[in-house]
């Protein structure tokens, strides 16, 4: 990986190709996972995204429903990144979900409320990012989009209306340094580490504190609407 960069000039679309080859190699030949090829960031994204999902982590970046993205493998080497992005240096860094993590998708203001929680319990967290559409995703356990009904179910936060959604199989994540629609880069918040990236931690660990802090912002946000919003 030493010698990926060696041969890229100054120039702001080389410093583009460089910092994603420079990002989807480490992500796929440091901590083992499929790395995708998105499209380039848009100025500004007009609606929804297109899959239709929920909360997309990778709104307007990724290919249409029934169609995969160009993708390494785990372990790829250099020269088949530098091969995946030869031509398209604005091309976005994506991480496939339901390969070996799912993820956890809550509000910023959320998320930083039950990090802090967790952390002060000595819970174990896996990587997190956080978006710049203002939400912030916790790597779980590959399997947790599944089972996140009867989780919430079993938590006691199934008829509760949360702001949450898991990203799993046919889901991509925008990964750093992807832009989001003209809104600035993703970004870590909590980087992987060679444990936290092989196995993120089960969801059941940190599910319940999610929802509590997701629960707490609603009634916050609903106490603090003006009454003509409220009625």
């Amino acid at each position: 990986m030493d010698n990926l960069f060696g041969d890229l000039r100054f120039g702001s679309r080389r410093r583009t190709r460089a910092t994603a080859c420079q990002a989807a190699a480490e992500y796929a030949g440091r901590w083992g996972w499929t790395v995708a090829l998105g499209g380039p960031p848009a100025r500004a994204l007009v609606g929804p995204c297109p899959c239709g999902r929920a909360r997309c982590a990778a709104p307007g970046l990724h290919p249409p429903a029934g169609r995969t993205a160009r993708e390494l493998p785990p372990g790829a080497a250099p020269h088949e990144v530098r091969a995946l992005w030869d031509g398209q240096p604005e091309a976005s860094v994506l991480l496939p979900a339901g390969r070996t993590f799912d993820v956890l998708d809550v509000p910023e203001s959320a998320g930083l409320r039950a990090l802090v929680r967790l952390e002060r319990m000595g819970t174990q967290v896996g990587p997190v990012l956080a978006a710049p559409t203002g939400r912030l995703l916790f790597f779980v356990a590959r399997g947790t989009a599944e089972r996140l009904p009867d989780l919430l179910y079993r938590m006691g936060w199934d008829d509760a209306a949360l702001d949450l959604v898991c990203h799993g199989e046919g889901s991509y994540l925008a990964a750093p340094p992807t832009a989001q629609a003209g809104l600035g880069p993703v970004r870590w918040l909590r980087r992987p580490c060679r444990e936290s990236a092989a196995r993120p931690p089960e969801a059941r660990l940190l599910l319940g504190t999610l929802a509590y802090a997701c629960h707490r912002g609603r009634d916050r946000a609903v106490a603090t609407e003006p009454a003509w919003l409220a009625s």
